[in-house]
């Protein structure tokens, strides 16, 4: 991993096939900072454009939150007329764009409290896991802010949208395993659990063919966005690079021979 993706408040690396990025701010709840958000989408290209990385794990540094969201108090500086409020969008805008068309599976580590643009971030994501003590919450109805379509639409699907009008409406805390029933998270581990479940779980992706995940994920995200036609061709395009890779060849072998497959993503 190049140390130059690494900064004071975002920190990736890359190991047993698995991209770690780090949100690093946890004096502050991991609020992502302008610098963070820069971080974000360098972290996310460099790990789409390496060939060793076949899945990837986002987490909070800390026990206490895994992203609160931007980080308000750097506002005055940085986001404080209009050329810098578009400066900033552009960045936060690129991060934004990697979180939801990175091709590999993407995983979530939530601890402690995932709230507002840390419980969007986390939706990026295709898989998540939590605590018992972990929360979930959209407050935007206490700060009298608009949220976003593309983050509700996401709520929703993920949840269906009955559930997503009572977490916008009431704004309330949800528990981790109310967030479990509604599809909100997929697993819950005790807190001395977690990293290891979920360093597992990415192992066992890590060891599947890349070509397969990456043309069911392509395939899931058009039936999210309604089967767009382009989407549809682009999912068919994929599932024919399956069906014409070397990993093909050798998971037919692999099963033949009752052995273990080696896949290359080619």
């Amino acid at each position: 991993m190049s140390l130059r993706l690494n900064t004071p408040r975002m920190h990736a690396e890359q190991k047993d096939g698995i991209g770690w990025m780090t949100f690093n701010h946890p004096e502050r709840h991991n609020a992502l900072s302008l610098e963070m958000w820069q971080a974000m989408g360098d972290i996310l290209e460099h790990f789409a454009q390496d060939d060793e990385v076949r899945v990837i794990i986002m987490r909070g540094a800390g026990n206490k939150a895994f992203v609160s969201g931007a980080d308000i108090s750097e506002f005055d500086e940085k986001r404080a007329n209009a050329a810098q409020r578009a400066h900033y969008g552009k960045i936060a805008g690129r991060a934004t764009d990697w979180l939801n068309k990175i091709e590999k599976p993407l995983l979530a580590l939530v601890q402690g409290y995932c709230i507002g643009g840390g419980l969007a971030t986390a939706l990026a994501a295709d898989v998540r896991f939590a605590t018992p003590e972990s929360r979930f919450s959209i407050p935007a109805a206490k700060l009298g802010l608009g949220y976003e379509f593309e983050g509700l639409a996401k709520l929703a699907r993920i949840v269906g949208p009955s559930r997503a009008r009572d977490i916008m409406f009431s704004a309330r805390l949800l528990p981790s395993d109310e967030a479990l029933s509604m599809g909100l998270i997929n697993f819950i581990y005790p807190e001395s659990d977690i990293e290891q479940a979920c360093i597992a779980y990415a192992r066992s992706i890590a060891e599947n063919a890349p070509l397969t995940l990456r043309a069911a994920k392509a395939s899931l995200n058009a039936w999210e966005h309604n089967s767009d036609p382009a989407e549809q061709a682009r999912v068919r395009e994929l599932i024919d690079d399956c069906f014409d890779s070397e990993d093909y060849r050798e998971g037919r072998a692999a099963f033949a021979a009752r052995r273990k497959p080696d896949f290359v993503g080619r």
